[in-house]
């Protein structure tokens, strides 16, 4: 594949293509319908032919090229899946092209400091596991490393001391830098609030610039109601001292926590299901 996009990848090549999809042609006649000198052609022609995009034979005193339709059905084929892989319902572009809207809108929003304080976002989850798991996945540094950033991250630190006053410390970076050798994706630090084991569990937390002071303050208010089959968790968002350098911050709250959140009931069912499997034998 990569020889053939390369021999279709000059334009002289592809203007060749395009000729003799219409109809098999000879050397001579291709240099005069492209303009270009018979050698050039014929160099041209069998780059075409070592991609086997084309085959030639001798039929007298010319030799005539024509396009086999294979390969280029193969490339087609290719570039189809690509196109659907990357354009499905819900997938990474769809994500991608919904947080460039939201981030177009915050940018032009924050005009002034505080423009965005006392905006607030609300999730509800319902989780599989009593409170006391869910408790667990959300106050353990192991558990909560597993969940608590979108997709696309990982945790590269983290610190959450579940107690008032406790320190929350959360670095996040690609989760394709292996090595920790790209920048750093993002950093965030504050203050546990309130804890009820079981129940409530609150903290603050302030995206840092890159110059160290808080982007905004995100004030997190976290509810857990047992229920009959697990724990429903709700979760208040709320956002005091935005900067005007907030907005790509807070243009990816909605879309960064909903992740974050699917990923932590994701993690909840699989614990859950391994220990009902474990019960059974």
């Amino acid at each position: 594949m990569d020889v053939l996009l390369t021999a279709l990848a000059d334009p002289a090549r592809w203007r060749l293509v395009c000729l003799l999809a219409e109809r098999p042609r000879s050397v001579g006649v291709l240099a005069q319908l492209t303009g270009a000198r018979q050698p050039q052609t014929t160099k041209h022609l069998q780059t075409l032919e070592r991609a086997e995009v084309v085959t030639s034979e001798r039929i007298g005193q010319r030799r005539i090229y024509a396009l086999r339709p294979g390969p280029l059905r193969d490339l087609a084929a290719e570039l189809g899946r690509l196109a659907d892989a990357a354009g499905r319902f819900g997938g990474p572009n769809a994500i991608f092209e919904r947080h460039g809207l939201s981030l177009d809108a915050e940018r032009l929003a924050a005009d002034a400091p505080g423009w965005a304080d006392g905006r607030s976002f609300t999730f509800h989850r319902s989780l599989t596991g009593d409170p006391a798991l869910v408790w667990r996945h959300l106050t353990e540094p192991d558990l909560l490393a597993a969940w608590w950033t979108p997709d696309d991250l990982r945790v590269s630190e983290l610190i959450f001391e579940t107690r008032p006053g406790g320190r929350v410390v959360l670095e996040y970076r690609d989760a394709e830098d292996a090595d920790d050798s790209d920048l750093v994706a993002g950093r965030a630090e504050g203050v546990v609030e309130d804890v009820r084991p079981g129940e409530r569990l609150s903290y603050r937390s302030s995206p840092l610039l890159p110059d160290g002071s808080a982007a905004f303050t995100s004030h997190v208010d976290l509810h857990l109601r047992p229920t009959s089959d697990g724990t429903d968790l709700e979760v208040l968002h709320r956002i005091t001292g935005s900067t005007v350098d907030s907005a790509d911050f807070i243009a990816g709250i909605e879309l960064g926590f909903g992740q974050s959140l699917d990923k932590l009931a994701a993690a909840l069912t699989a614990t859950t299901g391994t220990t009902e499997s474990r019960s059974a034998k």
